[in-house]
């Protein structure tokens, strides 16, 4: 069972153009998330699917040269991309991790992934999103071959195509999924947010790659993190106004399984 984690990334971000190729520690945003990535034992290969577009280019050129395969597809239909990247790679398993966490914990993707192996025949998809409970940013998403193209067969909605698992996890009568719960004790997806979207996210990521990153340990931890943020937690004050901010906000309508509740999102027929 080959298992292959999909990194998607391009540069025409709206809310931040060009995050992946931010600076952290003296090397681009998408290198050091990449470099988390690969610090996982779990996958047996890591692939970059990015945009068929020139301007592209710098995130494929920084792909190979991280000795990595490289898929150009469809700018905006994310699923199409990620069967592009099966095929390519030979992949039995997919596990989609978004290049907006930069400080992603290998061993959160280690987790879900083990999660899977150990329920492969009884489960088709695991995740750790529905509902949300670690620090967001560590985003991962773990289907096999076969889930995945009955998606990109039959998903329709454009959000289906651009998200590329709602078609999955939105249909539990459909699709056995099982979700990875946070082993911290406590839910930080409503007050930890690692993800990158806009400058407030980027200011936040930048004090913890200056303050924890060296080339002697360039991979440090979750528990790292927290316990910096715990002795700095003005830090977090600097991305809270986008806490809790999510895509499912604006489908809400046509999602089965999320709602929203007066504090945020509320994910139900689990």
């Amino acid at each position: 069972m080959k298992v292959v984690v999909v990194v998607q990334a391009r540069l025409g971000s709206s809310r931040l153009p060009g995050k992946v190729l931010l600076p952290l520690a003296g090397a681009p945003l998408l290198q050091r998330m990449l470099e988390r990535v690969l610090a996982a034992r779990e996958p047996d290969e890591v692939v970059v699917a990015t945009t068929r577009a020139p301007g592209d280019e710098p995130v494929r050129e920084l792909g190979r040269r991280l000795g990595l395969r490289v898929v150009s597809g469809h700018e905006s239909d994310l699923l199409e991309r990620h069967r592009d990247a099966a095929i390519l790679s030979g992949a039995d398993v997919i596990v989609k991790v978004p290049s907006d966490c930069p400080l992603i914990e290998p061993a959160v993707i280690d987790r879900v992934i083990a999660t899977y192996r150990a329920v492969t025949e009884s489960v088709d998809f695991v995740t750790n999103l529905h509902p949300p409970t670690w620090p967001d940013g560590n985003d991962v998403e773990v289907m096999p071959r076969d889930v995945l193209e009955i998606a990109w067969r039959e998903a329709r909605r454009p959000f289906e195509r651009e998200h590329t698992t709602p078609f999955i996890w939105d249909q539990p009568q459909r699709f056995r999924v099982l979700n990875v719960q946070s082993d911290l004790g406590r839910d930080l997806s409503q007050s930890h947010r690692f993800t990158i979207d806009y400058a407030e996210d980027y200011a936040l990521i930048e004090r913890v790659y200056a303050a924890l990153w060296s080339v002697e340990r360039p991979i440090f931890s979750l528990a790292d993190i927290l316990d910096l943020l715990g002795h700095n937690p003005d830090w977090l004050a600097l991305n809270a106004r986008w806490t809790g901010h999510s895509w499912h906000l604006g489908h809400l309508g046509e999602l089965a399984t999320v709602a929203a509740r007066p504090n945020g999102l509320i994910w139900r027929n689990r």
